[in-house]
C-alpha cells in the first residue's frame, strides 16, 4: 500500500545531516510495513531487529554503548557481516529495550556512516527521561493513520486521488463522480483508515467480485 509518508523516508536519506530516524505513531498505523517496504526498495541490505520479539538482543545494548561493538556483536548474533554501506538497520519496537533508545545518540556521534531507523509505540513518555532518550541526536517522523488520499490510491482510485490534489476551484463533479466520492468516503470513515483493516477489507472485495 503506497503511503505518503515513504517520501519523507527517502528525504531522510539523501539528507546531508540525517541522524538515526524515530518512527512514532500508535500501534497498527503501519510502521513496521512502511520501514520494511523502503529497506527493501531503497537497499541493498536490510536488517531488522524487533526488541519486543527477541529479547536477547537487549543484552547486545546494555553491555556496551559503543556502536562499533554493538554492530560486531550484532553481526555476530545474526551471522551476517553489517556494513554501513547499502544497510538500513531496523531497531523495531524500541520502547523494549531502553539501552537500545540511547544508543542512538553513540551512533549519531561515533557512527553517523550507518542508516538507522527505529520505530515504537507511546515513545513520547520517554522524551523526559534524560537518561535514555537521544533528545538532539536524532530525526522525527509521524506516522498517523491512512489519509482518505491514501485510501483512494489503495482502493485503485489513483485517478479521482488526482483530480481531488489539483482541483483549484469549486467546480462541481458530475452527480455520479460525487456520487461514487461520497460512497468511498463513508467506506473510509467506516474502516478508520488503519492500513491492515483497509487491505483486508479490499482483498475480501475482490475475492467477491
Amino acid at each position: 500500500m503506497e503511503r505518503s509518508a515513504y517520501n519523507k523516508l527517502t528525504d531522510w536519506k539523501k539528507s546531508t545531516n540525517r541522524k538515526p530516524l524515530i518512527v512514532q505513531g500508535a500501534r497498527q498505523v503501519g510502521k513496521t510495513f512502511l520501514i520494511k517496504a523502503f529497506g527493501k526498495k531503497e537497499y541493498a541490505n536490510f536488517i531488522s531487529l524487533n526488541f519486543e520479539q527477541d529479547k536477547k538482543l537487549h543484552s547486545l545494548f546494555e553491555e556496551t554503548l559503543s556502536p562499533e561493538t554493538i554492530i560486531e556483536n550484532i553481526s555476530l548474533y545474526l551471522g551476517k557481516r553489517i556494513i554501513p554501506e547499502g544497510t538500513l538497520l531496523f531497531f523495531d519496537e524500541i520502547q523494549a529495550a531502553p539501552a537500545a533508545l540511547t544508543s542512538l545518540k553513540y551512533f549519531h556521534e561515533e557512527a553517523p556512516e550507518f542508516h538507522i531507523i527505529a520505530a515504537g509505540s507511546l515513545l513520547g513518555v520517554s522524551v523526559g527521561k534524560e537518561n535514555s532518550f537521544p533528545v538532539g541526536k536524532v530525526n522525527f517522523m509521524n506516522l498517523y493513520p491512512m489519509s482518505f488520499m491514501e485510501f483512494l490510491k489503495a482502493s485503485g482510485e489513483g485517478l479521482l486521488e488526482e483530480k481531488l490534489s489539483h482541483i483549484k476551484s469549486a467546480t462541481p463533479l458530475p452527480e455520479i463522480v460525487h456520487t461514487k466520492l461520497t460512497d468511498l468516503l463513508k467506506m473510509y470513515l467506516y474502516l478508520g483508515g488503519m492500513p491492515e483493516v483497509v487491505g483486508s477489507y479490499w482483498r475480501i472485495k475482490t475475492l467477491k467480485r
